[in-house]
């Protein structure tokens, strides 16, 4: 069987996604990451990939509909065939339009236990995790959806905040979780164990 064709759309450094390299070069990953598409010109993650040996490109969204911009994606996407798009840090909502064409194969990252702390980046959500006075934090993989953050959960981890805990030491835990996530995830759905039922994704033996 061919490897997963996969893209990753990101607007800024796209960490996550040399983890999931790594378990690709190591044979534990039977995929390959085809393209990075992005909308910032000056995101890190551009450059993250063209390290790595994977094709990658800028697209601009200036003057463009949410529509228009996503039919450019589409195409790009189509041209290499792609099966499943990774969103990691990729800051734009997505059109309808996008989301029926890739329906339940496109997963979001998101640094917090969802629906808790939705809609923030980065560190602004691990700072609202430590000002809440949380005990325990972690990362959710979704399939997207027209909503920020809101749609279906395929899996959770979670990690334990210490009091000496900061923005900087709850990031490098919860990244850390979040490549695993990724991982696990992408070999289940390669494997053809992913079933949505409404709002519930079930894992299947």
């Amino acid at each position: 069987m061919a490897p997963l064709k996969i893209a990753v759309l990101a607007s800024t450094r796209a960490t996550d996604m040399l983890g999931i390299i790594d378990e690709i070069r190591k044979g534990n990953l039977d995929a390959e990451i085809k393209i990075l598409l992005s909308n910032k010109k000056d995101a890190y993650a551009l450059e993250r990939a063209g390290n790595n040996g994977i094709e990658s490109m800028f697209i601009d969204s200036a003057g463009l509909s949410r529509e228009d911009y996503d039919e450019k994606l589409i195409a790009e996407l189509k041209k290499r065939d792609i099966e499943l798009i990774l969103l990691i840090g990729y800051m734009k909502i997505l059109s309808k339009k996008f989301i029926n064409a890739y329906k339940f194969k496109i997963m979001n990252i998101h640094p917090s236990l969802l629906p808790a702390f939705g809609g923030g980046m980065d560190k602004n959500v691990h700072k609202a995790v430590l000002d809440y006075g949380c005990k325990i934090t972690g990362c959710t993989l979704h399939f997207a959806d027209e909503s920020v953050d809101g749609g279906p959960i395929i899996i959770q981890k979670t990690c334990e905040i210490n009091e000496c805990d900061n923005e900087n030491t709850l990031k490098e835990k919860v990244q850390n979780l979040e490549v695993h996530a990724f991982i696990e995830v992408i070999k289940l759905f390669s494997e053809n164990k992913l079933n949505v039922e409404c709002r519930k994704v079930k894992i299947l033996k």
